[in-house]
Parts: C-alpha cells; structure tokens; sequence
C-alpha cells in the first residue's frame, strides 16, 4: 500500500505523470469543467473535502513553481485567498478573470473536484521541479 500523503489512485496517478511546467486544477463543486478534461471527483457532500484539504494533500507531493486564481476572489473571497497564500507565500501568484480561468481548465491534466461551496474557490497549479 502507497505510504505517502495522495492515496488517491487517480490524482496520484496524474501527479507522478506531472512534468515542469504541467498544470493540474483544483476547484469548488460548481466549476463546470470542460469536456476532454479529465475530472477527478472527490466530492462527497458540501465542504467534504473541503478545498483547503485537498490542497494541503496535492502540495504534500506536488513541487509548484507558480499559480493562477481568478481576480474576483481578491473580493469575493478574500479568506480563501489569504490561506492560500499562507500555504504558498514564496510561489508566484497570476490573477486572471473568472471566465478565463475556466477557458484555461482545458490546459489542466485534471481537474479535482472538491466539496467546496465558497465562490472563486478554483486554482490551477504550475508543478515545478525539485532540482
């Protein structure tokens, strides 16, 4: 049995296959995820996982280097928006529109979908490298 943090089979799977530069989207459970993008559905009932949790859980195994949020959750969600910076204070923010954010999901090799029920509580995350 795998020791480390992801035991999900999915999301470990599209993590180790992860190079530099790759994206992988982590999202609320109202983000419409485009078609041919691979959906890893960890909802089980509102707030369970919560957004936080399974960020915590990817960062545990996924080096990244920068991150892309939506520009409406500097207002409409700034408490997401702090945390996630407490988890990440050196990694290199880019603010885009929402509608955008959704666009680029199609980039992503998966999206996660968490239990989260707080607006713009969407990610998508640069990997890095560890060397």
């Amino acid at each position: 049995m795998k020791k480390t943090t992801v035991i999900n089979s999915e999301l470990s799977t599209v993590i180790a296959g992860m190079g530099h530069m790759d994206w992988l989207s982590i999202g609320d459970a109202g983000m419409p995820v485009p078609m041919g993008t691979k959906k890893i559905d960890l909802a089980l009932t509102k707030q369970l996982p919560s957004f936080q949790d399974v960020l915590k859980n990817i960062l545990a195994e996924l080096e990244v280097q920068k991150i892309y949020l939506a520009e409406e959750i500097k207002t409409e969600n700034p408490e997401q928006l702090a945390a996630i910076k407490e988890l990440m204070p050196n990694v290199e923010i880019e603010y885009m529109p929402h509608s955008q954010l959704k666009k680029d999901l199609a980039q992503t090799h998966a999206f996660v979908r968490t239990g989260e029920m707080t607006p713009f509580s969407n990610i998508i995350l640069e990997s890095g490298v560890t060397f």
